[in-house]
């Protein structure tokens, strides 16, 4: 039985065509492209850690303190999904306790221009949003 698509976008609804759920099963998102990427880079924390990046590499440490008020658990994980997805390269120095060092890749740094149409949009309509908020909240 063909599976549902995940989205209307085009590249979902193309591969959803070729795969096959049991009845009844959630979709998946991992059959639709866009989804599969903007479930990782969506999120809050790989787009501060991909923005924290682009300057030049940092340390751990650094870029904990770029970010703010994410845990070092959270950072771990964000930074080893990223590194996974191919965002960014983590490179060891043999110092004693060893120095670890995060950059972006060609594919990171290709993400930072539409991150940063992201951010002039948030940035242009946040007053709006935040109105919209209190008008919808106080009703």
């Amino acid at each position: 039985m063909p599976k549902a698509p995940a989205s209307n976008h085009p590249a979902c609804t193309e591969a959803a065509r070729f795969a096959a759920v049991p009845p009844g099963a959630p979709p998946d998102p991992s059959v639709c492209p866009v989804r599969d990427v903007l479930d990782r880079i969506g999120q809050k924390w790989p787009l501060l850690i991909l923005i924290a990046l682009e300057p030049a590499p940092l340390r751990f440490s650094n870029v904990q303190r770029a970010v703010g008020d994410i845990s070092k658990r959270m950072l771990t994980q964000t930074l080893r999904d990223l590194e996974r997805d191919g965002m960014l390269t983590r490179r060891v120095y043999p110092t004693k306790p060893p120095s670890v060092e995060y950059a972006l890749t060609a594919l990171g740094r290709s993400a930072l221009d539409p991150i940063a149409a992201l951010a002039a949009w948030a940035d242009l309509h946040h007053d709006t949003i935040r109105a919209a908020r209190q008008q919808f909240d106080a009703a």
